[in-house]
């Protein structure tokens, strides 16, 4: 195998987010699922705009928060995801680009706005999303670069991008490339309600070595094999995929490898603030350490950091360098 250009490529809805902090009754009144994620359509992302407070807004996406975490940690990074040519794309771009991240998708000159997720952080620090996807559902086959996926060391795919068809062609076009170049695949399952939706899909990618990797929470996990017994599910996992990671908040998370399973602890925060993007900055610590082999216990220990770093601030992206963050805490960068 080649020495990679990338360490990792993230593949992912382009959305631009907009953080709220909000009360449990506006989620009633809008008859939101608390701790969910929804799709919603120009005119459901009108009304919540209309009736929320001052909000923050930075360019985010799932897979885009994991991407920039690893570029914190000192990775060599690229990220793929659709925006359009409009005021909002242009600050997208140009967000993601400082940030270290090499961002080359063309943008769509037409159809659909940028694509918007506005993120509902009630008092308990949980976060409700409301998702207008816009240009980021119009990701194709076509916007992925041969070259590009063939250079890096791990492709990592974000499951919302599973909803729109063309997206999904996008995705295992991905996968393929990947794997003829002798690379690795990663999966994080995104949500619950993605899970529900798509679960023999997402099983039969496992089964199929599609992916090599999977990401997901303890709730994703649950839905996945429609068991309440964590280590029922965990078994499952183990035999359907290369290597799992789970997530389990201040329990820290589950890594299996055939027979083999690795715990490794929360990092200790001072306060909750917001959970958004605690998975995918996770995500972003495990890939690091993954690519740079320090081992299953550490790449669980630096996904912890981070994590911890982005729930104790309002947004999904570190404040500080994770990579002099990890060097405070004695681990490998």
């Amino acid at each position: 195998m080649s020495s990679a250009q990338y360490d990792v490529l993230a593949i992912g809805n382009a959305l631009f987010d907009v953080l709220v902090r909000t009360e449990d009754d506006f989620l009633l009144r809008h008859g939101m699922a608390k701790g969910g994620m929804a799709l919603i359509d120009e005119a459901g992302a009108a009304a919540i705009y209309a009736d929320m407070g001052m909000a923050t807004e930075i360019s985010g996406g799932s897979a885009a928060n994991t991407i920039v975490g690893l570029a914190s940690f000192g990775a060599r990074t690229a990220y793929v995801g659709k925006i359009k040519d409009d005021q909002i794309g242009k600050l997208y771009a140009h967000d993601i680009r400082a940030a270290g991240v090499a961002f080359d998708t063309r943008p769509a000159a037409d159809g659909p706005a940028t694509g918007c997720s506005y993120i509902l952080v009630t008092p308990d620090g949980e976060r409700t999303m409301n998702t207008f996807l816009g240009a980021a559902q119009d990701l194709r086959p076509s916007d992925i670069d041969e070259a590009q996926v063939a250079a890096a060391a791990i492709t990592y795919l974000e499951g919302y991008l599973w909803d729109p068809p063309q997206a999904k062609e996008a995705f295992l076009k991905a996968s393929t490339i990947a794997h003829g170049a002798g690379r690795r695949v990663a999966l994080t399952l995104s949500d619950a309600f993605c899970v529900d939706r798509y679960r023999g899909e997402f099983l039969d990618l496992m089964r199929s070595k599609t992916v090599d990797l999977i990401f997901a929470n303890e709730s994703e996990l649950h839905s996945l094999y429609q068991t309440s017994d964590f280590d029922t599910a965990l078994k499952a996992l183990a035999q359907d995929v290369g290597l799992g990671v789970v997530t389990r908040s201040e329990k820290g998370c589950a890594v299996v490898e055939g027979d083999s399973v690795t715990l490794v602890p929360a990092a200790q925060i001072d306060q909750l603030v917001d959970t958004t993007g605690a998975g995918d900055l996770f995500a972003a610590g495990f890939l690091f350490g993954l690519v740079r082999d320090a081992g299953y216990e550490n790449a669980g220990r630096l996904g912890a950091l981070a994590a911890a770093e982005v729930i104790q601030h309002i947004g999904a992206r570190p404040l500080v360098s994770l990579k002099e963050l990890a060097q405070q805490h004695g681990l490998p960068v």
